[in-house]
Order: structure tokens, then sequence, then C-alpha cells
């Protein structure tokens, strides 16, 4: 499944860095993708594993909000 959340907190390269990390090393999640002009994050994901909600939280852990999106 592909889920596409939205973070208006993106400032700088390492803000790209620290959510793509936090997100690829969680068990479910196949590949993360963070776009830094866009606030836009793209994550391939298991649903069993790990929910949409979960990944918001993971991002919010990060330090930074998140939003679940459709586009």
């Amino acid at each position: 499944m592909k889920t596409t959340l939205r973070s208006d907190e993106l400032s700088c390269p390492t803000c790209v860095d620290n959510i793509e990390s936090s997100l690829n090393q969680t068990e479910g999640v196949s590949q993360a993708k963070v776009h830094f002009n866009t606030g836009r994050i793209e994550v391939e994901h298991d649903p069993e594993t790990v929910s949409e909600d979960k990944l918001v939280k993971i991002v919010g852990q990060s330090g930074y909000e998140a939003r679940i999106s459709q586009f």
C-alpha cells in the first residue's frame, strides 16, 4: 500500500534525512521518500504491520508534524 503524508515543517535537508531514516527503519515499511520542496512524504508499507496513523506518529516522534494527504 502507498500512503501519502504531508508536512509543512520541512526547513532543511536534515529534516528529510531524519524522517526518511525513521520511516525506513520501521517494520512494515518497504520504502519512504520525502520531497523537500513540496512537503510530500510517500510511504510504501504493509498496512497489516504499520497503519497510516502509526506512520503519522513516527514522523511526529522524529520532531515533525505530519498528516495524511490525498495528494
